[in-house]
């Protein structure tokens, strides 16, 4: 039996294993039954707690829902943080290392600031060509590839059909990208709803997506921040960055992350 507490960051929801011990090897078809909604425990993906190796606190290691392993996850990373203060002993801060970088984080209460690894790859005004359509969009490599997309209403956007359409497109082959739709709320806050590959559908948040999005906000307008993020679970997220020229530095993003329950499951 696998012992797992369930979490959710701004609505995108993990299951989190403790695996400092070392002996746990979960083939990616157990993956997904974990995070099958009818059959497991139900979530966007598996967090892994983990011994470091290069110097930090802990190694987290995410897994989407489609069993497959990414580099990063900005609300996982928040959740991933107050877990690991949870079962290994209390720190207000702590730092862990990703495929993405070593991240590091702060606790406040139930709120968790992230350092984020620096944002790569910025492409600005890029033109996505579909079959029946072309789309005007930009992207950055925010921990994770982002699309983001300009839109004048969320709610007429078709973040499946879309969204799926640019996350596979020749682009950002061979791995793909996460797609966000952005909408502008006011001078420093956004709305966006995002597609995430792994998932294969629109999930309630996206943490690489929000500072993704409002990184991308920032460029196009050319705003300070911090940028207020509306996100499809109902949180406001807050992305905080210094710009130096084209480039962003010292990016954070600051969000919630809750306990939802505990128990074990057979895989």
């Amino acid at each position: 039996m696998l012992r797992f507490i369930k979490m959710n960051g701004a609505g995108n929801d993990f299951v989190m294993i403790d695996n400092r011990v070392g002996d746990l090897q979960l083939a990616s078809d157990q993956i997904v039954k974990i995070c099958d909604r009818h059959r497991g425990v139900g979530a966007d993906g598996v967090l892994v707690l983990e011994r470091a190796a290069n110097g930090a606190d802990f190694r987290m290691r995410y897994y989407n829902a489609d069993g497959g392993e990414a580099e990063m996850c900005g609300n996982g990373a928040r959740c991933f943080a107050r877990y690991a203060d949870r079962v290994a002993g209390p720190k207000e801060k702590l730092s862990f290392e990703t495929p993405a970088g070593v991240i590091g984080a702060a606790l406040q209460g139930e709120l968790v600031r992230l350092e984020m690894s620096e944002p790569k790859d910025l492409r600005l005004g890029i033109t996505v060509a579909l079959p029946d359509r072309e789309v005007a969009a930009h992207f950055v490599n925010s921990g994770v590839p982002h699309v983001v997309v300009p839109v004048d209403d969320l709610e007429k956007v078709d973040v499946r059909g879309l969204g799926s359409a640019i996350r596979r497109h020749d682009l950002f082959a061979p791995k793909g990208a996460n797609v966000n739709f952005l909408e502008e709320r006011g001078p420093r806050q956004i709305a966006i709803r995002t597609y995430e590959r792994g998932v294969e559908d629109e999930t309630l948040a996206c943490g690489t997506g929000v500072v993704a999005s409002a990184l991308i906000f920032a460029a196009v307008r050319g705003t300070d921040g911090p940028i207020g993020v509306l996100v499809r679970g109902g949180n406001e997220l807050q992305v905080g960055f210094n710009k130096e020229g084209d480039q962003f530095r010292d990016v954070t993003l600051t969000g919630p992350a809750d306990f939802v329950f505990e128990g074990t499951i057979e895989v």
